[in-house]
Formats: C-alpha cells, structure tokens, sequence
C-alpha cells in the first residue's frame, strides 16, 4: 500500500467541488450511517470478547471450594456468623451439584486470572502494526474467530489440570490482542476527527457491555446449569459475530460495497488535511524521545492496573467478602459494568460536543476528562473496605467508580489517534503492551495481598491500584499533548 497513492486521493477529493458542498452539509448523523453501523458492529465484537475475558472472573466463584483466604473474618453486620456461614455453604451445594469443583488456592485464582495477559505483551506491537499497513479486516477477525473456538474448550482444559489451562488462556490472550489492537486502524480512515471520540466509544463501549452481561447472566447459569456453559455461551457468541465480520467490515470507506456516496465523500474530505496513510518505516528514535508518547504509556499503565483489578476481582469480592450467592454475586457484580458501558457512550459525545463547539480545545478535553475519571474512580475505592458491612453503600462505591472512570475512554485512553494517526495501529499496540503488563501483574499482586491477609489484603490491592492510578495521572497532565507530533508528520519519512 503506497503512502503516496492514497495522499493524492485525498487531495484530488478535496478538490472537488461536490466534495466541497459534502464537507459543509455532511450527511446524517446516527445509525443510518455506514460508518456509525461499524462502529456497532465492533461493539458487539468487543462485548464478545469482553464476556470471553471476563467469564473466568465469575465462573471461578463456583469453579473452586471458596474464593476466600482461611482466615476471611465476618465482613457483614446484616447477617450473624453462623448465618453467613450457612448462606455460603448452601452456595457451594448449589454449584457442585451441576459442575466439578477444584481446589484452586487464592494464588493459583491469581495466577489463572493473570494468565490471560501473561502472553499477550508480545502481540500488540506486530499486530498493530500488521493492522495499520495490511488492514485490520483480517487480524480482527481471525483473533475472535481463535478466541472464541479456545473459550468453548476451557472447561475441558480445567478438568486436565492448571497447567493446561494456563497455556490455554495464554494463546487466547494472544488472540484477543489482535481484536483489541487491531481495530483502531479502521477508524484511521473511517472516523471524521469531530466524532472520533464518539466512534470510538461506541465500539469501546461493548467491553462494559459484555463484562455486564457475563456476570449477570454468568451467576445464573453458575447455579442453575453449572458453569460450563458460561465458556459454551460466551464461545458461541464469538463464532456468531465472525459471521457478522468478515461479510459487512471493510478496511477503506473507498472499497465498501453498501456506503452511500455522500457518506463516502464526507469521510474522505474530512480526512483529506490528516497525515493518516501508513508508512513502512517506524521512526523509532523519535518515538523514544517523545515525552507526549510516555505520558501515554505511563497513563496506559496505571488505569490498566486499577481497571484490571476491578476487572478481575469484583465477583470474587461481593461474593466472599458480601457473602453473596452466585446468583446475587453475579447480579451485583454487573451493576458497575452496565453504567460505566452508558458513561463511555455518553462520555465520547460530550468530547466531540466541546471539541466540536469550541468550548474547550482537544488537549483540555483530554487532559479534563482523565484527571476527573482517575482522581474520582481511585478516591472512592480506597475507603471501599471501611463500608463493607453495607451492602448498598459498597455496591453505591463500585458504580460511582465505574462511572466515572469510563471518562478516560475519551481522555488519554484515546489520545495516541491525536498526536499520530499515521502510526495509530503501532501506537494503540506499543501501548497494549504496557496495559497487559498491568494486566498480568495487578490481579497476581491481588490474589498475594488477599491470600496473607484478607482484611488487610483487600485494602492494600485498592490502596496500591489508586496511587499508582494517581501517579499516571500527574506524569500525563505535566507531558501530556494533543497535537500531531513531528515525528509523525510525512516529512519526517524523509529522513529515515
């Protein structure tokens, strides 16, 4: 693909008087465009391969004999000792009655809900990167397509033993890599700038969807048909949704059969001014340098490390430390997921209304959007374990939380798009790499804390997730930027 061939394109578009008239009248807005029907048709790729991440999260509750270290004190006044006792006893009848049950130890739970990250740092580079010069049609689709085959033989790997299911979740972690790189080099050329935050978010949007809907329904199947159905169900979605994929995605508003003309040339002149074609070269020493690129790689990291551990730990938290049943535990553990899926929606339209208006610049937004999600979402965990023996006032925390750190969808978590659109593939796979370090590191140092001490244990994981949420958040506000850098500029080609 020549870097030159598609810039003339460009230029020859905005040329045109037609095109002209597209850029001051674009064409309507909502779902009967062709590019916001992607952006849905990503949603529900990400909501697959969300229930696929999240799936172990709450099945694992009824997978082992307690989720709870040996010396777990009483956690609610609203129930005596005994009682509380007795409702969790029943739990585990329930559950071992339809499906087998390990004795996993707190760390093995750890290291088998960190294993799906233990791999997946070394894909987001070649995948972004294939993805931005090749297309991303293809390594989207074949990363759901292997993910979703694998999540239907979890349970089979279960009963061989840990170690094949770790090995299991790692080639799976892998896969699920090229989905979630993969696609942001389609909104290079198919996002106009004034409703890329908006896209993005509604695609991004099906990873709280999907995490929502798992655990809600992930309790129910847990006690009523065991869970190995929620690996049957979540895989099985998978495969329907590469059905859906391959037949309507294409790479290139220019090449896809059913998009209207108007549409067509509304997306092409609004992009006609960005350096958005992929190149060959990497001008990797540039990037090294870049304190802008940094900023984004320490933020990456530490909301991953909070993000991950909610992620991760939430069922297991309201059903040991709650003491709820697998049904409730499942019910309550959605609760967070569903709001924050609506605040990322709603969040992405508010970026692209201010930026759109002129009220604030984009750096602003980004810089805005970030601090509020980070400083809000880590200040309400941290007392999290001081409510516990409040049922609504810990579950009234965990939504807070969720709400507002969706802001970051439209903060840093998509500002690697501003300052290089050119590179946006390698950047969003340079960066997943760090999120998957946090990912694999954070729920291991989990399941560490909780097993020594699970009083204490639970208020060191959220102590140490909100400081290190906080630390990212001052080095992105001191380097942060939201202009196109030089080095992601054509004419830096030349130079390498």
């Amino acid at each position: 693909m020549s870097t030159r061939a598609t810039k003339v394109t460009a230029r020859d578009v905005s040329n045109d008087s037609n095109f002209n008239m597209a850029q001051e009248q674009p064409p309507r807005k909502g779902l009967c465009s062709l590019r916001h029907g992607l952006a849905l048709i990503l949603q529900l790729c990400n909501f697959s391969i969300y229930t696929q991440q999240m799936n172990l999260s709450i099945a694992i509750t009824a997978m082992v004999n307690t989720t709870e270290a040996p010396s777990q004190p009483n956690a609610s006044t609203e129930r005596s000792p005994t009682d509380s006792q007795d409702y969790w006893n029943e739990t585990l009848r329930e559950s071992k009655a339809v499906a087998p049950v390990y004795n996993w130890t707190p760390e093995i739970q750890g290291i088998l809900l960190s294993s799906l990250n233990y791999g997946s740092f070394l894909a987001p580079i070649p995948t972004g990167y294939v993805a931005g010069v090749f297309g991303a049609k293809y390594v989207v689709g074949a990363g759901l397509l292997v993910s979703s085959v694998l999540t239907l033989f979890i349970p089979l790997a279960a009963d061989a033993g840990v170690a094949l299911l770790i090995v299991l979740r790692v080639i799976q972690g892998i896969a699920q890599v090229m989905v979630l790189t993969g696609q942001y080099s389609i909104w290079v050329k198919w996002a106009p700038p004034l409703e890329r935050s908006q896209l993005t978010t509604i695609a991004g949007s099906g990873s709280m969807l999907g995490t929502f809907l798992v655990l809600i329904a992930g309790g129910l199947l847990c006690q009523n048909l065991g869970w190995p159905y929620i690996f049957y169900l979540c895989g099985g979605i998978g495969c329907v949704c590469c059905l859906i994929w391959f037949p309507l995605v294409y790479d290139d508003p220019q090449n896809h059969p059913f998009i209207s003309t108007g549409e067509k040339r509304y997306i092409v002149c609004s992009l006609a001014h960005e350096d958005c074609a992929p190149g060959w070269s990497l001008p990797i020493g540039a990037m090294i340098k870049s304190l802008p690129l940094w900023a984004l790689v320490v933020s990456y990291f530490c909301e991953y490390w909070l993000f991950s551990t909610i992620m991760a730990y939430t069922p297991t938290y309201i059903s040991s430390v709650l003491q709820a049943n697998l049904r409730d535990s499942g019910i309550l553990s959605a609760l967070p997921f569903v709001v924050g899926c609506i605040c990322i929606i709603l969040g992405g339209l508010l970026a692209d209304f201010l930026l759109s208006r002129k009220i604030l610049r984009l750096v602003t937004i980004r810089k805005l959007f970030t601090a509020v999600g980070v400083l809000v979402s880590s200040g309400i965990l941290v007392p999290l374990p001081w409510v516990r023996s409040s049922r609504g006032t810990t579950m009234a925390f965990l939504v807070l939380s969720s709400t507002f750190s969706s802001l970051c969808e439209s903060g840093a978590l998509i500002n690697f798009m501003d300052i290089a659109p050119r590179y946006s593939g390698f950047l969003k796979g340079l960066l997943q790499v760090f999120s998957h370090i946090a990912a694999g590191v954070a729920p291991t140092v989990a399941g560490f804390f909780i097993s020594q001490d699970s009083e204490m244990g639970w208020r060191n994981v959220f102590l140490l997730a909100a400081g290190i949420d906080i630390g990212g958040l001052v080095f992105y506000l001191i380097f942060g930027r939201a202009e196109v850098q030089d080095w992601a500029k054509e004419q830096m080609l030349t130079h390498l």
